[in-house]
């Protein structure tokens, strides 16, 4: 990890919750039923697990991604399991109105009673075409409309805003991050703060200590609460756990030029022409990614709550296959136990 390590209290792995992030990964030669029942089928898988939250992403646009219509994906998600917690990883607030965002969420809470999050992003989630689609302007494209929205969604779950959002249930409500702008946005509100270590790694520390400086008790928390997003796959040995990985580099590598692609398989990944660029590329994305069999990957989170003393780690495993899949967090499941 870039930086300095955070001067915090060394803690036990078996001390940190585990949670999962997923984003309905479309497959390549599948489509997008498919990813999403194997979302929900994750969502049992890892709540058998003893995972302590399953949130889902949004994203638009994008054609290996089908976790679009976040609020439709939570219900049946919840519907489907009995006690893991269901969440938004996240809303992203500029594409929605405040007052449908907690209409929503309080619907979900009113349906699954103290198992509803709400995390809340400011980046769009696309790309800058589609978030004029989605808000049907250009207007309230700029982060500093952000903290304005927020106040206005906190209104309507207060029973404090111009209209009633009904029905009015509030559920805990986190930011989302990867920078220090939410960070220190969470500090001051006193909210749990959850950031995105899996694709701004460089500014981990720098965040989660400025948003443990920027702190105030609130009624929602008395003490900073970091939760880390962190892409992990985890496999029998380093090599198997390798040849996972191989998909996500290449859809990243294509998603960044442009020209996003459905998770291609390991075979796929491994056939593709890679320039030297390419492969330099590959191989950084991959170098924030904690892969590899599982006493690597011990050795991986063990730093990473080392450095930034995360009081929870949230998992995103983008692997091709779903065996594969529930298999990396089953035995990530494992170190915490052992």
């Amino acid at each position: 990890m870039a930086g300095r390590a955070l001067d915090v209290a060394v803690k036990p792995l078996s001390d940190v919750a585990l949670s999962v992030l997923d984003l309905s990964p479309i497959p390549s030669g599948a489509d997008a039923r498919t990813a999403l029942r194997n979302t929900v089928e994750l969502a049992r898988g890892t709540e058998r697990l003893g995972y302590r939250r399953f949130w889902v992403a949004e994203h638009h646009n994008m054609p290996g991604i089908a976790s679009s219509a976040t609020t439709v994906l939570m219900s049946h998600v919840a519907a489907a399991t009995e006690t893991i917690r269901v969440g938004s990883g996240g809303i992203m607030l500029p594409n929605h109105a405040p007052l449908v965002v907690a209409e929503q969420f309080g619907m979900l809470e009113a349906f699954h009673p103290g198992r509803i999050d709400l995390g809340i992003g400011r980046a769009p989630g696309t790309d800058q075409r589609t978030a004029i689609a989605l808000r049907g302007s250009a207007q309230a494209l700029g982060a500093d409309d952000f903290p304005q929205q927020l106040s206005e969604l906190m209104a309507y779950f207060d029973g404090e805003g111009a209209v009633r959002a009904v029905p009015r249930y509030k559920p805990p409500v986190w930011l989302l991050g990867s920078s220090g702008f939410s960070a220190r946005l969470a500090g001051s509100l006193g909210l749990p703060f959850a950031f995105a270590h899996h694709f701004s790694a460089r500014n981990t520390i720098p965040a989660v200590e400025l948003y443990r400086e920027s702190f105030r008790p609130s009624e929602a928390l008395s003490e900073p609460y970091v939760m880390l997003g962190a892409a992990v796959i985890c496999a029998e040995t380093d090599e198997r756990a390798r040849w996972l990985a191989g998909p996500s580099g290449l859809q990243f590598l294509q998603l960044r030029r442009g020209n996003p692609i459905p998770l291609p398989t390991p075979e796929e990944a491994a056939g593709y022409p890679y320039s030297e660029i390419d492969w330099h590329f590959v191989d950084e994305r991959l170098g924030t990614t904690i892969h590899g069999s599982p006493s690597t990957v011990r050795k991986g989170l063990e730093t990473l709550v080392g450095d930034t003393g995360a009081d929870e780690i949230m998992i995103t495993t983008m692997v091709h296959g779903e065996a594969d899949r529930l298999r990396s967090y089953e035995l990530v499941a494992g170190l915490v136990r052992d």
